[in-house]
């Protein structure tokens, strides 16, 4: 038997290795995913995570209880929504519109928890909203907000992502976070499968390109990124979780410098360093969840 401590500071690192990992996505869409249905690529890339994750925890996915798989449905329920919204909302408006108004989780989560909570959020947390949806502005809206048909559905994805990290926050207090994590991967492909069949025709990668950029989101996205979220989630806050997400614009613009050679303009670095400095703003507020105790099992 052996015994590990989770702690805020180490929950928050992985969300921010999350954050990066989910930055990458959207170079493997840009390399490899033209020409594959929204709700195609959703069943593809969760189904494969979930594939993957179940077997490699094969242990642990057989403790399995009908209350996780009943919770990792409504977590999968969700994960689709915002998926299902965001790329069927990119498909009519601009990337800098989508990318902005999506990232208006920062903004929903606390305000949803405090709507729950019945609580205003501390001034900390204020200001780190604040630095971060500036710097999300000056980062991804590099031309004036135009609003186009699409952007309600994006704004509607970040809805339905601030309302997945909260009850995510929620179940991941109850349950396995591993197996929530694992169940709303399988969920979430079923229902792309359903969504494929009755509105889409299938269609598989045609290329390796593409075949490389699933396999990427099937692993390093969804596999490792849901999976970890309700793990580490489990400790640290709502809040936390919704402003290092917001380092996912930040990765992607380091990702799309690196294998694409984009750069940004004066603003848009300006905008990331925005970002980080919110992130880091709400790594010093004084309230936090106390770190747990895990005991792990050695078979």
């Amino acid at each position: 038997m052996r015994e590990y401590g989770w702690t805020q500071q180490r929950a928050d690192s992985m969300l921010a290795l999350v954050a990066m990992a989910w930055g990458s996505s959207y170079l493997l869409m840009k390399i490899g995913l033209d020409g594959i249905p929204p709700f195609c690529i959703i069943a593809l890339r969760f189904g494969i995570a979930f594939i993957a994750v179940s077997l490699l925890f094969f242990k642990k996915f057989k403790k399995t209880t009908k209350r996780v798989m009943m919770k990792g449905a409504v977590l999968g329920l969700f994960l689709f929504g915002l998926f299902a919204f965001l790329m069927h909302g990119l498909q009519t408006t601009s990337a800098s519109n989508g990318g902005f108004l999506t990232s208006t989780t920062v903004v929903l989560v606390p305000i949803f928890h405090a709507v729950i909570k019945k609580k205003m959020p501390d001034h900390q947390n204020v200001l780190s909203i604040l630095l971060t949806m500036t710097g999300i502005c000056l980062l991804t809206l590099q031309q004036s907000l135009v609003f186009h048909s699409g952007d309600i559905l994006c704004l509607a994805g970040a809805a339905v992502y601030a309302v997945q990290i909260l009850l995510t926050d929620k179940f991941a207090q109850e349950e396995d976070g591993m197996l929530l994590g694992i169940w709303q991967l399988g969920f979430a492909a079923l229902y792309g499968v359903i969504c494929t069949f009755m509105l889409e025709t299938p269609t598989l990668p045609s290329s390796g390109f593409q075949w490389i950029a699933i396999l990427g989101l099937a692993f390093v996205c969804s596999a490792f990124g849901f999976v970890m979220q309700p793990m580490a989630q489990k400790y640290t806050t709502p809040e936390h979780t919704g402003l290092l997400f917001a380092l996912e614009p930040v990765f992607s613009a380091v990702f799309s410098y690196i294998f694409l050679h984009e750069t940004l303009s004066g603003k848009g670095y300006m905008g990331a360093m925005l970002v980080m400095a919110g992130v880091v703003a709400a790594s010093i507020v004084r309230k936090k969840r106390q770190p747990v105790r895990v005991v792990a099992h050695q078979s």
